[in-house]
């Protein structure tokens, strides 16, 4: 991945000087100085503009000039870091340090002139290819600033972080990143992952360039003479200034690199450095479309949202270099629903359900208008039970859930549940079909056990039930009850259903209501039964 591309046009008011132009404004700011020559320089095309001069005397100058206000404030810090450079620091160092010849205010903006250092500028690929001792002179620079006093950032007034301090930023950061909705979300896990992992974020802060990388190294016969660009400089991540040499497709020149940086640095090298190093270079990315975002610049948010999603199919492809300690975790993937096929239901579930449900009945609503209405839906299923049973339609359709036992005494609406338990089904036994009476059951048909003796029949027997015995005297038949249910309380004037099975005559006595028993099936005089071939 090559370094962050930096777009020409950085803000709309700005008006681009030419090299002329620059040359002038330098005679300005340096008395004496005659410019005879002058030529443009490479820079930060988004923030600068620089160009080189000589003088009459032959001595050479570097002019830089802001296009924004931020850019400016850079200047003046910058300018503050330079004259922190004391002779002593200065000549510690293993290249030269520019120093600050004059400045020229116009407007909020502020140009700067500079003596200059010889040297010149070279790409990733013209690094690699001139010679062994570049990469060693340039691990050797960047130990040299590593190795400044802390205490020049500190009199200058320049941010100090912690390695905590350092690592907590980054996530504030990366939060706000994340609010541009513009970050592919695998990028957003592989970031924070890095950024929790608590064993990579274990290093001795020092004071760091802040803006390391080719544009910024002067190179001359084959070795490093000067370090320009100052205006990031601070106390936090040495992994910082190595983010660059990701960038670098030959491996091996990285390598020189660190291997120089071990051996001129004093203080032990942290060995998560690199994976430090990759992080800040991905994340460079992040921080560019925040701050294209900030600047308006609609090509320079495009040209981010590009690179993050050709970094996306990188990592996604190869893996991406490693920039934590423990590997990320895979994506999580959501679970596949599958809707359970419903199971059908068997005689013996709908039992137990059923003596379930019954085992512990719940009150029902005392309400009289309620029960009215409960009253009124029994009475419409029995009526349509009744005419589907006289019409030779088949039993009633079975009704899930307690038997519910309704009882409208005067005055009163009442609603109770009576536990009912189902007889158990006979396995060899089998259904009679629809709309056959029992006397005409096909062999092996077995008509089942009579209802609870306290549950009367609605006024005649449905289609497939035994004649049972009659209701008590003070209860009279409803007519309209559904199968199972009955109704108790006052006398009923429910007219009686035309079915023939219902026109024989019935029995002298019934069964004793306090007598018989909560569940189970009445006893039933086998002689009026009709007779029934059983196989």
């Amino acid at each position: 991945m090559d370094r962050l591309p930096v777009p020409v046009a950085r803000t709309v008011d700005y008006v681009r000087k030419t090299p002329l132009e620059l040359a002038a404004i330098a005679s300005a700011a340096v008395p004496g100085l005659t410019p005879t020559g002058v030529a443009g320089l490479p820079d930060d095309a988004a923030d600068f503009q620089s160009a080189v001069l000589t003088d009459s005397a032959g001595k050479r100058w570097r002019v830089r000039s802001p296009k924004h206000a931020e850019a400016s404030m850079r200047l003046e810090t910058e300018l503050l870091v330079l004259r922190a450079f004391s002779p002593a620091i200065r000549a510690e160092l293993p290249f030269q340090v520019p120093t600050v010849a004059g400045t020229v205010q116009q407007t909020e903006l502020r140009t700067f002139v500079y003596n200059h250092v010889p040297g010149s500028t070279l790409g990733l690929e013209a690094l690699v290819a001139s010679g062994a001792s570049v990469p060693v002179s340039i691990g050797r620079a960047t130990a040299g600033i590593h190795d400044l006093p802390p205490s020049m950032v500190d009199a200058a007034d320049l941010p100090s972080y912690t390695a905590d301090q350092f690592r907590q930023r980054k996530l504030n950061e990366l939060d706000q990143a994340a609010t541009t909705g513009k970050i592919p979300p695998a990028l957003l896990r592989r970031w924070e992952h890095a950024l929790e992992d608590v064993a990579l974020w274990k290093f001795n802060p020092c004071v760091v360039h802040g803006d390391l990388h080719e544009d910024n190294l002067l190179v001359h016969d084959a070795s490093v003479s000067s370090v320009t660009g100052w205006t990031d400089l601070r106390i936090g991540d040495p992994a910082d200034d190595f983010a660059w040499l990701v960038a670098v497709h030959e491996q091996s020149f990285a390598d020189v690199v660190l291997e120089s940086y071990r051996k001129y640095r004093k203080d032990p090298v942290d060995p998560h450095l690199m994976r430090r190093a990759a992080l800040a270079a991905e994340f460079a990315l992040a921080q560019w479309l925040v701050r294209g975002l900030a600047a308006d610049d609609q090509a320079m948010v495009d040209e981010a949202v590009e690179m993050l999603n050709e970094l996306e199919s990188d990592v996604a492809e190869h893996g991406g270099q490693p920039i934590s300690v423990t590997a990320p975790p895979p994506p999580a993937v959501p679970p596949t629903i599958l809707a359970a096929a419903p199971e059908p239901e068997t005689a013996g579930a709908s039992a137990g359900a059923a003596g379930a449900a019954s085992a512990a009945p719940t009150a029902m609503p005392e309400d009289g208008d309620s029960t009215g209405a409960a009253q009124d839906k029994v009475g419409e299923s029995g009526s349509a039970a009744n005419e589907n049973s006289s019409a030779g339609g088949g039993t009633p359709a079975a009704i899930d859930g307690p038997r519910v036992h309704l009882s409208s005494g005067a005055g009163h609406g009442k609603v109770t549940l009576l536990p009912v338990e189902e007889p158990a089904a006979d396995a060899g036994a089998s259904t009679a079909p629809t709309g056959l009476p029992a006397s005409q059951a096909p062999a092996g048909h077995n008509p089942g056990a009579a209802p609870p003796a306290d549950v009367a029949p609605a006024g005649q027997a449905t289609s497939g039930d035994t004649p049972v015995a009659a209701p008590p005297a003070d209860v009279a038949p409803g007519g309209h009850a559904p199968s199972g249910h009955t109704l108790s309380g006052q006398e009923s004037s429910a007219p009686e259903s035309n079915s023939p099975e219902n026109s024989g005559p019935r029995p002298a006595e019934s069964p004793n209501r306090e007598d018989a028993p909560e569940t189970g099936p009445a006893s039933v005089d086998t002689t009026a039964l009709p007779v029934i071939n059983q196989q």
